[in-house]
């Protein structure tokens, strides 16, 4: 099912990559002479963002992943730390140039920016690990307390995962219980104050590292998303800038070395792809 999505959303957007792979890859003069693009960027989503808790620097897969297309338009990145509320505003305004920080391309965020798709995220129910077998699939979810983070679009996966397989059967629907982020989440599924959580997939092999026998994942993910770049609409220059660098990157194999080293290479996309999110 993803990969028919994904042929299809590839098919769309080969028109607008066909004209952005037009002209070379070169900035807009503003962000040359700056010597720096201007990323946004919220530090709390592992394996994506973070902060060293030993030397407190950023790092992560998208840390990574930014610097490398840096490098490659012969740039520095100049990371702003924001919140998750104020990011789209950022670059709408033009406070920042692009958003690189784990954020799912939605069709209503499209309205207010451009994405260059570059990973898959898989929306993930998980609970306890001494709990694992009370719910063997999602569907055992049902009339349980679900924990995700209030500010994604993981509460929308949930209701309409419940309206599909709990409400139409008859079920008591799932009761979702809003959280702070996904550290909120987990916090909270730990002290029993939830059944089970949701976050991205693509995340939960490095917490289950960091954490041993704590988690563990109910089920495969109830819905696929696509994580992207975000612009300013307006910014053609700035796209093409960044597809063909990310497009460099999976040519010259940086791109598959960051997953792998990252835990995310079952996030991987084959293309880059523009506005593919749904």
């Amino acid at each position: 099912m993803f990969r028919k999505t994904l042929l299809a959303a590839t098919a769309l957007a080969l028109p607008l990559l066909a004209s952005l792979a037009a002209g070379a890859a070169e900035l807009p003069s503003h962000i040359k002479s700056r010597g720096a693009i201007i990323a946004a960027i919220v530090p709390n989503y592992p394996p994506l963002e973070m902060r060293d808790p030993q030397t407190n620097q950023l790092t992560g897969f998208d840390v990574e992943l930014g610097e490398a297309i840096a490098a490659k338009l012969g740039v520095k990145m100049q990371w702003q730390e924001t919140s998750f509320d104020q990011m789209l505003a950022s670059v709408r305004t033009g406070r920042v140039d692009i958003i690189l920080s784990g954020m799912s391309d939605l069709k209503s965020r499209q309205e207010t920016a451009t994405f260059i798709d570059y990973l898959r995220s898989g929306s993930q129910f998980f609970t306890q690990a001494s709990r694992a077998a009370e719910f063997p699939n999602p569907e055992a979810l049902c009339g349980k307390k679900v924990g995700a983070s209030r500010r994604t679009a993981l509460p929308n996966d949930i209701k309409a995962f419940s309206d599909a397989n709990c409400v139409a059967k008859g079920r008591p629907a799932i009761e979702y219980v809003p959280t702070e982020g996904s550290a909120d989440a987990r916090t909270q599924l730990r002290q029993g104050r939830i059944d089970a959580a949701m976050q991205g997939g693509e995340t939960l092999p490095y917490i289950m590292g960091l954490e041993p026998n704590t988690y563990a994942p109910v089920g495969e993910p109830v819905r696929y998303t696509l994580m992207g770049i975000a612009t300013g609409k307006d910014e053609a220059k700035l796209q093409q800038a960044l597809v063909e660098a990310l497009k460099a990157l999976q040519a010259d194999g940086t791109y598959a070395r960051l997953a792998e080293k990252w835990q995310l290479a079952p996030s991987k996309i084959p293309e880059i792809q523009v506005n593919a999110g749904e």
